[in-house]
Parts: C-alpha cells; structure tokens; sequence
C-alpha cells in the first residue's frame, strides 16, 4: 500500500478509524501523488475537514467515556446483586452493559489520537483497542437481536424455557461473544501503527493489491451483520409484539416494552446515521456515484460526526434504564441506600412514583 493510498484512507476508514482535522501535514499531498488514489478525480480535493471541531469531539468522548464507565458499571452492579432469580432479559441487558463498557473503555485512547493527531500507543494497543472496539461493536447488536427475539418468544408465543431457560440463555450469549470475537480477529490482525508523512497512524497494514477486497469485506460485514440484519430481527420481532400488546391489558409487559423500545430505538439513531454515511462512501468508492470534491466535502465532515453520534450509543442504555425502567431506578437507589451513598428521602420519592409489588414482579426484569 503507498504512502499516499494510506493518508488517504486515514479519512476515509474502513472501519472505525479515528481521524484528527488537525494534522496539517497529511494534506501536502502534490498532484502527481494524488492520481495514485483509488477514487481519482481531474485535481487534488482541498482539506474537507479543515474546519471540523476536533477539540469538541475529543471532550464529547471523554464525557462519553466516564457516563459509559459509570453507568454500565452500575447496570452491572445492580444485576449482579439482586437477590432473586436473574430472568433471560437480566441475563441480556448484563452482557449488553459489559459489551458497551468495553466499548466505552477505548475511547480515550482515540480521544488522544485525535488530539495529538497521531496514534502515540504502539502496535500492540493499536491492535487490542481496535479489535475490543469491533468485539464490543458486534457483540452489543447481536445482543439486541437477541432481547428482541427474547421478547417476542415471551410476549408473543407466550414460551417459557423454564428450568432450561438459563442455559439457552448462557449458550446464547456464548454464541454472540464467540461470533463477536471472529469478526473482530480481521481487524485486530492488519492493524498496525504506521509511520506515515512525519506522523503515526493506526490503521490496517494492507497492500494495494488487496485494499479494494479488504475494504468492500469490512463494509459489507458492518452493513449487513453489523446493522441491517439485527436491525431487520429488532423490527420484525417488536412489530408483532407491540400488536399482541395492544390487544393485552397487562400493563406489566407493556412498562417492559417501553423500556426495550427505548433502547432499540436509541441503537436506531445513533449508528443509522453512521452506516448511511458509510454506506454512500462505499459506493461513491464503488464507481456507482460520481465522486467529486464538493460531494466528498460533505461526506467526510458528515462520517466525522456521525461516528461521534454513533460511539455515543455506549452511555446511552444505562441512563435510558434511569429514567424509563422504574424497576431498575427502584433497585438501584435501594443498593445504593444500603450503601449510604443515596439519602432514604430519595429512595423513597423514588418508590412513591411507582407501583410494583412484590407478587407482580416476581418472574419479571430488575433492569425493567
């Protein structure tokens, strides 16, 4: 892979390579040397993303990390500790917690990538941060694929697993961090920290010859394991449990749903506008829409921000839990009291703006 193809790629990333619109020196890019790129265009494109707020976004990721590492350490916490029996969707919603700590995890390492503009870790770091970021990726929207079937099978069918309903779960989650885990072996294999034009980067070690099989491989994995296909799951399976809701009067379930709808649809916003962004790219990379400066302009300030939307989605869930999931707000603030970290004045106006008994919720989520 030449020089020049890697600069390029640096903001134009197959996967979540981080860039930094501060690195001046990436862009002496001469006229001759631009004509080696994949999407060549009659002339040299000016710095697209000259002007983008590379100070805003390394805040909003270290403001990211510490509500993910805070929050998804307590929806652990709170699951861990609850004295009856963990349902399958406790069981879910723990892993999930897991997966977005992990994820939340790698983000001050690519907060200082982008604020010293170059990667300072190593290969080693360069190569377990990315593929923890890929594992934790994959594993989360499998997750959610899984909740949503766990629902529907539950609300639906009306199934229960009953005694083996553990071990399906266990053999389940399993099953998402293994897949998780052999999607993420690519990119933890080619990346490498590269010396490239007076700087260091951390992207994928790959040559020419092999760049446009690589990148097409990633993208279709991210757009249809990594999004399409659970997302498809997600929609088809609360499709048909909101309509056997409406017809139910058990407000029990319907409080349940609100909170899993909640989390779907914050998993919708967040990567939706990321995954459209990328997939644009790909075809513009493609030759299926005519590339040209002022197009790529806008794409490359618009797959900047929407991959911070996108890695914001690791502290969502636990502050959505919050605020909808009466149960877990309930639960949490009953641990923490214990704890003498929550006065009992506020456990207490907490408890009076819910109804649950004991009797109602004795087969149903903490996390809900």
């Amino acid at each position: 892979m030449s020089k020049m193809e890697k600069e390029y790629d640096l903001y134009n990333y197959t996967g979540f390579g981080l860039s930094s619109p501060s690195n001046d020196s990436l862009y002496n890019i001469s006229k001759e040397d631009y004509y080696y790129f994949e999407n060549i265009l009659p002339f040299p494109c000016p710095d697209s993303l000259k002007d983008v707020n590379g100070i805003g976004i390394v805040i909003g990721y270290i403001v990211v990390f510490f509500l993910g590492l805070m929050g998804n350490s307590l929806v652990m916490f709170a699951v861990c500790t609850m004295n009856k029996r963990r349902t399958s969707t406790d069981v879910y919603l723990m892993h999930l917690a897991f997966a977005d700590l992990l994820f939340s995890l790698t983000l001050p390492f690519w907060a200082v990538y982008i604020n010293k503009s170059k990667w300072v870790f190593g290969t080693f770091l360069c190569k377990l941060i990315s593929g923890v970021q890929e594992l934790a990726f994959y594993s989360c929207v499998f997750l959610l694929a899984c909740i949503s079937i766990n629902r529907y099978m539950a609300i639906v069918k009306a199934t229960q697993f009953l005694s083996k309903e553990q071990h399906v779960v266990r053999l389940l989650c399993l099953s998402v961090w293994l897949g998780a885990t052999l999607l993420s072996i690519p990119i933890m294999v080619q990346r490498e920290a590269i010396d490239i034009n007076r700087t260091t980067i951390c992207y994928e070690n790959i040559t020419v010859e092999k760049m446009d099989d690589w990148r097409v491989g990633l993208r279709v994995l991210r757009h249809v394991l990594g999004f399409f296909f659970p997302l498809t799951v997600m929609m088809v399976c609360y499709g048909c449990t909101v309509g056997t809701l409406f017809h139910s009067r058990n407000s029990q379930k319907t409080r349940a749903m609100k909170v899993i709808f909640c989390v779907v649809l914050a998993f919708i916003i967040c990567w939706l506008p990321n995954n459209m962004a990328e997939f644009v790219d790909t075809l513009m990379r493609g030759g299926l829409i005519r590339d040209s400066c002022q197009k790529r302009d806008h794409l490359d300030v618009a797959m900047y921000y929407t991959q911070a939307l996108a890695f914001m989605h690791c502290a969502i869930n636990p502050i959505l839990y919050a605020f909808v999931g009466k149960k877990f707000r309930n639960h949490l603030l009953t641990l923490l009291s214990k704890k003498g970290l929550v006065s009992r004045e506020v456990l207490f106006r907490s408890q009076a703006g819910s109804v649950y008994s004991t009797g109602s919720t004795k087969h149903t989520s903490v996390t809900l």
